[in-house]
C-alpha cells in the first residue's frame, strides 16, 4: 500500500514538473526572448519582404561589384562553424596566406598599401559577417570601377556599415559586409 501511495505521488511530480519545467519554462524564455524580436530570431537582415541574411553570420560574396568577405573555413555554412585549425606558423597556413595575397592583388590592382591581415586569414569560427575597416576602405577602388560608382558613395556606404568598438576601446571597428553589400544593391 506504502509503495502504491509512493509511486502514485512520483507519477503527480512527474506530470507537474513535466508541464512547469518541459512546457512551462520554455513558453516563459520565449515570450521573454521576443521582447527583443531581432536579437531573438537570429538577427535577420530582410529586404523587399525577403530575409537576405542574418547580421550575425557572414556569406561570400564573388565578382568585382561586391565587397569581399574574409576567407572562411566553413564557406560560411551557418550549420558548421570553426577554423582549420593551422598553425601561424604552419607552411600550409603561410603556402595559403601567400596564395589568398597574390590572388587579391591580382583582382585589386588599384587598390592601395599592402593586403590587410584579415584578408589574408579566416576568422575563429568562419562565420564573422565583419572585415576591417582598412580591408573594406583597401577594396573601395575595385568595387568602384566595378560598378561605376564615386569612391566617396562607397567611403559613405562603408562608414554607414561599420559597427563600433564597444565601449570605444575594446577590439576594433567592424565593417559588416552583408549589410555594407546591402547597401550597395540598393545604390
Amino acid at each position: 500500500m506504502a509503495f502504491l501511495r509512493q509511486a502514485l505521488a512520483a507519477a503527480r511530480l512527474l506530470l507537474v514538473m513535466t508541464v512547469l519545467l518541459g512546457i512551462g519554462y520554455p513558453l516563459v524564455v520565449t515570450a521573454a526572448a521576443q521582447t527583443m524580436p531581432s536579437q531573438a530570431n537570429g538577427s535577420l537582415i530582410v529586404a523587399d519582404g525577403t530575409v537576405v541574411g542574418s547580421s550575425l553570420i557572414g556569406q561570400s560574396f564573388t565578382g568585382p561589384q561586391w565587397f569581399w568577405s574574409r576567407p572562411s573555413s566553413s564557406d560560411y555554412a551557418g550549420t558548421t562553424s570553426g577554423g582549420s585549425n593551422l598553425s601561424p606558423g604552419s607552411s600550409a597556413q603561410q603556402q595559403a596566406g601567400a596564395e589568398r595575397e597574390k590572388a587579391l592583388i591580382a583582382a585589386n590592382p588599384n587598390a592601395v598599401g599592402p593586403v590587410p591581415e584579415d584578408a589574408l586569414t579566416a576568422s575563429a569560427s568562419g562565420l564573422d559577417p565583419h572585415i576591417s575597416v582598412a580591408y573594406a576602405l583597401w577594396q573601395v577602388p575595385r568595387v568602384a570601377q566595378a560598378r561605376g560608382i564615386d569612391p566617396a558613395v562607397l567611403d559613405s556606404l562603408i562608414e554607414a556599415s561599420t559597427d563600433r568598438a564597444p565601449l570605444g576601446y575594446l577590439g576594433q571597428d567592424g565593417v559588416n559586409v552583408v549589410r555594407l553589400n546591402l547597401a550597395l544593391e540598393r545604390q
